[in-house]
């Protein structure tokens, strides 16, 4: 398992260095997305109770709002988190020591973010898979993303929900903030 996790670990660096020497657009990344897949070498991170259907990302300045629509046991939940840029190459402190730092995307159809969590003096890493679709799963990352998790030994591709739905629609009516213009 320690051998998948190195080799998990490898492919993740190569990939960030890759987008690294590429420029992010952070503005691009702004909007709805929907998650599809979630892998973990923890499978604490995969057990909680409270299952991520979508985000809703804003940028002001150097900071991130994440809007983040849940089902929890049936009952859709949003919040709203605020983190702040801690290098220019796309990662995200967030309260609660958590960062997200975006691995790899298109702006368009897909992005690959690393979600981590320091939680009971343990890390958590989480990379997880997230199309602007409500519809499509298996877009064009998606191999990408099965390529970065094959070793991870744990992996959950997620199922349509109703509060993804609701995400995209509240978030994109008439007097919220939508998408940037591209």
């Amino acid at each position: 398992m320690e051998a998948g996790l190195l080799t998990v670990v490898l492919r993740v660096v190569m990939v960030q260095a890759h987008t690294a020497s590429q420029d992010l657009h952070l503005q691009k990344i702004a909007g709805f997305w929907r998650e599809v897949g979630v892998a973990s070498s923890q499978n604490l991170a995969l057990k909680t109770p409270k299952k991520l259907e979508a985000l809703f990302l804003t940028l002001s300045g150097r900071e991130l709002t994440v809007k983040v629509a849940y089902n929890s046991s049936g009952s859709c939940e949003t919040e709203k988190i605020v983190g702040s840029e801690i290098d220019v190459s796309g990662t995200f402190a967030f309260p609660g020591h958590r960062e997200i730092h975006v691995i790899d995307t298109d702006y368009e159809q897909y992005a690959i973010l690393r979600l981590s969590l320091r939680w009971q003096g343990k890390d958590y890493h989480v990379l997880k898979y997230f199309t602007r679709s409500l519809e499509d799963e298996y877009g064009p990352g998606f191999r990408r993303f099965r390529d970065l998790t094959a070793d991870m030994g744990l992996y959950l591709v997620a199922r349509h929900g109703r509060c993804a739905e609701l995400l995209k629609e509240v978030s994109l009516a008439p007097g919220c903030a939508g998408p940037p213009p591209s």
